[in-house]
Parts: C-alpha cells; structure tokens; sequence
C-alpha cells in the first residue's frame, strides 16, 4: 500500500496529512474551515483515497494561510505517497456535473508542476467566509508541491458551491486514474525513462 505521513509546521499553521492511494475513499478531515473540510471529502470519496487531514491555522487572521498550506502538505504526500513512480498510469482526466455546472481536470504526473486554471465564477461572493479564489491558491500550492501538471476549467455554471464541488470531485477522479498501477506499464510511462 502506497501511504505517507507529512506533517509542516509554520508560525501560521500546523498541518498533518496521511494518505493511503490505494484506500476505499474514508477519511477524517479536519482544517477548522468547514467548506474546505467538505471539498476535501468529496475529492477522498471519488478519489478512493483514505486521508487524514489535520490543520491548525490563523484563520482569526484569514483563511489564505491555512488553505494554501493544506496544498502544500497534501501536494508533498501524494508525491510522496506515489514513490518511483514506476507503473503508475501517469495521466488521468475526468469531466463532472453538479447540476446546473460541470468542471473539467485533466492532469499529468510529469514531474514538471503546472496550473492551468480557467474556472470563472459568475459573482463575486464568499461561500459563508470562504473566498473561493482561494481554490486556485490551494491547487497551485498542490501542484507546486506534488510535481504535477493540472488543467482545470468550468465552462459555466451559476452556483459557485456547485462548481468547486465539480472541481473537487473531477479533481479526486483524475489523480485516482493517474496515480493507478496498470500492469502493462513496466518501469516509468516515459520515452526518457524517468520522469
């Protein structure tokens, strides 16, 4: 089983992840910030990985510490989780609709980390106290830390709950194809031989 354990302490946050890529999507996720609590879930439930998340932050202060942190550890696990990579799939891609929206991932695990990020939300408004440009800053902290490259687009949709819950379950779908071990695949998916 492919798990890891990461844990980053800073003067704002304190954060610790374990994940199981190989897991039946149970988790326990705590960062005191319930909408990031909730998204998080539902990446583990159709990613089929099992996580604990644990975060302490200054969200007195804001939210941005403590949500981009949390894509940072969880970005250095999933690196770290999937080791040589040596038989992994690599790529993985997923479209979801939530209603009324639909996001699109598409990923790489390439070792050359990316965001392409074109999901535009119809009004500028926070989710309770949730800034929801906050989801990019967390996805890139992600790919900065896991080596990934990551596409994600949401053509339309009117209620911004629903499209970051596309993202987040398109998201949970795509890592869980490329992070699958295909049997065909011997050593590293790459012409160079390493990635």
């Amino acid at each position: 089983m492919r798990t890891t354990k990461v844990d980053r302490k800073t003067k704002e946050t304190d954060i610790k992840v374990v994940i199981n890529l190989d897991g039946k999507g149970e988790y326990t996720i705590d960062t005191s910030i319930p909408f990031l609590d909730h998204m998080l879930s539902l990446m583990c439930k159709h990613g089929l990985f099992d996580m604990t998340i644990k975060a302490k932050g200054d969200i007195e202060v804001d939210y941005h510490h403590t949500v981009e942190d949390v894509g940072i550890v969880f970005g250095k696990a999933v690196k770290q989780a999937i080791g040589d990579m040596k038989g992994i799939s690599r790529f993985g891609q997923a479209s979801v609709p939530m209603d009324e929206a639909i996001a699109a991932v598409s990923l790489d695990i390439s070792g050359r980390p990316y965001l392409v990020y074109k999901v535009e939300f119809p009004k500028k408004s926070k989710i309770k106290n949730f800034d929801p440009d906050l989801i990019e800053d967390f996805l890139q902290a992600f790919v900065s830390n896991s080596g990934v490259t990551l596409h994600v687009a949401s053509p339309y949709g009117r209620n911004i709950h629903h499209i970051i819950e596309a993202v987040f379950k398109a998201l949970g779908r795509a890592l869980r194809q490329a992070v699958a071990i295909d049997p065909k695949v011997k050593g590293v998916l790459s012409t160079k031989g390493k990635i």
